[in-house]
């Protein structure tokens, strides 16, 4: 029964205010490091929230750049998250690292990143990953031959050659405005720290579990 699941924390000593990097950014990276030295389940794996018609919408995607301007993914522009997006920029991100009981939720606004570095990034990726790319309108409805023949005939377009970026594909960055860093303790009584922008600084506050 899931009422009697049950899930007590206890890997982590408490958090305390004076354990806290004074810039969220930098206090991200170090549990981000953190997350990745103990050995997390893709650590930059982050679920994206944004808003339809007063409706929430969730879907998993991964963190691909991070810097003081913002959180960076990429994705389809004529999907339907884009589409959201192009309806209301406001948008979260959430982490969660399982085997260190920690998660980060992050708030603020989404900007498209520049096509030079939309391009920069395309070439990084797996060669079928570029294909998938071009292959899929992706959130519209398809059959499974239809798109493995758009695979077949994309492989065949581009033999020998390199994959250009398509245009309707890209980079967005999520410029916070917000961050609570949460930590696991037993009892359910959660450490949990808000920040948030304060006279050209960071405001902190602890807040109830």
């Amino acid at each position: 029964m899931l009422n009697a699941e049950r899930l007590d924390y206890q890997k982590n000593e408490g958090l305390e205010l004076n354990n806290l990097i004074a810039h969220p950014f930098e206090q991200f990276k170090h549990w981000f490091a953190f997350a990745v030295h103990a050995d997390a389940f893709h650590a930059n794996v982050m679920a994206l929230s944004t808003v339809h018609n007063n409706r929430p919408s969730s879907r998993i995607v991964l963190l691909k750049e991070l810097d003081d301007s913002g959180f960076t993914f990429y994705t389809n522009y004529q999907s339907h998250k884009a589409q959201e997006i192009a309806e209301n920029k406001y948008a979260s991100l959430l982490f969660f690292w399982k085997e260190i009981e920690r998660q980060i939720r992050i708030e603020g606004v989404l900007e498209k990143v520049s096509e030079e570095s939309s391009n920069e990034y395309f070439k990084t990726r797996p060669r079928e990953s570029q294909i998938g790319a071009w292959a899929s309108p992706q959130s519209e409805d398809i059959s499974r031959a239809e798109l493995e023949q758009r695979v077949a005939a994309l492989n065949e377009k581009y033999a020998g050659q390199e994959i250009p970026r398509p245009p309707h594909w890209g980079g967005y960055r999520l410029i916070a405005d917000k961050f609570e860093f949460w930590q696991g303790r037993a009892g359910r009584l959660h450490d949990r720290f808000v920040y948030t922008p304060h006279n050209q600084n960071w405001e902190i506050r602890r807040i109830a579990p």
